[in-house]
């Protein structure tokens, strides 16, 4: 150390001392105190810790006292645990102040700092960016026509950002519920076209089909779908990333077939296509059932399920490799055991692995239609082991797959109640 006195130095954390002699400063485990020894001037000292005492060589730092305890116990013994009662944000805070990372800390305690940290991922990505001191007087040029297209984000975005947005949000709804509607009851056997008009009258009937009721409420529901998907475009802050969203990839898919199936019913007219086109219609128009996937952007359940599969997608891929190995197994014992040994009794059913395979995916799910059942001793034994390991199977990672719908559940509500908050201040004012 080339500044200060005496043989020894003193540290003051948060009111605790810590003696130590200049030597053990020099390569001392902790990067901030290390960097003690390289000062020359009192000002480079004041740069590494927040007050000093030349008279009694003490360095203060205005740190967690009990939090640094927990530290040097990392640096005489080699672990670093969590600080019992303490947050464990505020103690990683600790640990970067000092020139720790993560990677210190115990195996346990890493898993719940990663716990912690993905919790709080969402709250800190939810709050509004640059709210600093630039927001008060004078504002920057175009500050305003930001700040409006802010507010209609939000407004199209977040269903309960404000009034505006939940009414818009309610609109959106009863738009969906009409067309699912309008959906359902066209497949009544009253509303249905008969399937045995000849070409020319299909052709007629599907040109005069979109100026039905029905035609029409569908036309509406597409036009205010498509209006908002533009105007959500229009308004958003980056367009590549709001075309890569899952929730406005579905609204695409719910949008387009519909001017698909307008463009083929001009373009085929009364040509010998049409039948062939017409199936592929009624494909499209069946495809509007991605509208109520729509109301995953105004009910938390749904984005809660969405955002739990898109974080436990390790533990989804671990249950099918669990459900297909199963099956491999099964499948071929029951096609062994049922029909492939000479026992007199053949079960046609299980003829094949890939038909023995149905069997063994009913059975582990414990769904069990009966439409094909093991009729020797030893397929029904087996037949029970199945059932048992699909049960202990299916349960191993749906516990993994529960807590994390719980915390997506938590984090989702809290975005909810801080929008929720900010529209009781709407009202207010």
């Amino acid at each position: 150390m080339n500044f200060g006195r005496g043989p020894s130095v003193v540290l003051n954390v948060g009111g605790t001392r810590y003696s130590f002699s200049r030597e053990v400063l020099k390569d001392f485990p902790l990067r901030r105190v290390s960097r003690l020894h390289g000062c020359l001037s009192e000002q480079d000292v004041l740069e590494v810790c927040d007050d000093y005492d030349r008279e009694r060589n003490e360095y203060f730092f205005d740190r967690h006292s009990e939090a640094f305890g927990f530290i040097m116990l990392y640096v005489r013994h080699g672990h670093l645990r969590f600080v019992p009662h303490m947050c464990e944000l505020s103690f990683y805070n600790e640990m970067i102040y000092w020139g720790l990372e993560g990677s210190h800390l115990d195996y346990c305690c890493q898993r719940r700092l990663d716990d912690r940290m993905s919790e709080t991922c969402t709250y800190y990505a939810a709050e509004e960016p640059n709210k600093g001191p630039e927001g008060k007087g004078r504002r920057p040029p175009g500050a305003e026509g930001r700040k409006w297209l802010e507010r209609m984000r939000r407004t199209f975005e977040e269903p309960t950002s404000s009034v505006a947005a939940q009414v818009l949000a309610t609109v959106s709804i009863l738009f969906v519920i009409v067309s699912m509607v309008v959906l359902c009851a066209s497949t009544l056997p009253e509303w249905r076209a008969p399937e045995n008009r000849s070409v020319e009258e299909q052709s007629r009937y599907t040109a005069e089909s979109v100026r039905e009721p029905s035609g029409i409420i569908e036309a509406i529901c597409i036009g205010w779908f498509t209006a908002e998907c533009i105007v959500r475009f229009i308004v958003s802050k980056n367009k590549c990333e709001f075309v890569r969203r899952p929730l406005n990839i579905i609204d695409l898919l719910a949008i387009t077939p519909y001017y698909i199936s307008v463009l083929m019913t001009v373009f085929t007219g009364e040509n010998s296509q049409l039948q062939r086109a017409g199936v592929t219609l009624r494909v499209l128009r069946m495809m509007r059932i991605f509208w109520v996937i729509k109301l995953a952007r105004h009910f938390i359940g749904l984005q809660t399920l969405g955002l739990t599969l898109k974080r436990c997608y390790r533990e989804m891929v671990m249950l099918l490799v669990f459900i297909c190995v199963a099956m491999a197994i099964f499948s071929a014992l029951s096609q062994l055991l049922e029909n492939g040994l000479d026992l007199g009794t053949k079960n046609k059913d299980y003829a094949s692995i890939p038909a023995a395979c149905w069997w063994v995916i009913i059975s582990m799910t414990t769904v069990g239609y009966g439409d094909m059942c093991p009729i020797t001793v030893p397929g029904r034994i087996l037949g029970g082991i199945c059932v048992v390991s699909g049960i202990v199977l299916l349960a191993l990672p749906i516990t993994f797959i529960y807590h994390s719908f719980v915390q997506c559940y938590h984090e989702l509500k809290f975005r909810s109640a801080r929008y929720s908050r900010s529209l009781s201040a709407e009202f207010l004012n």
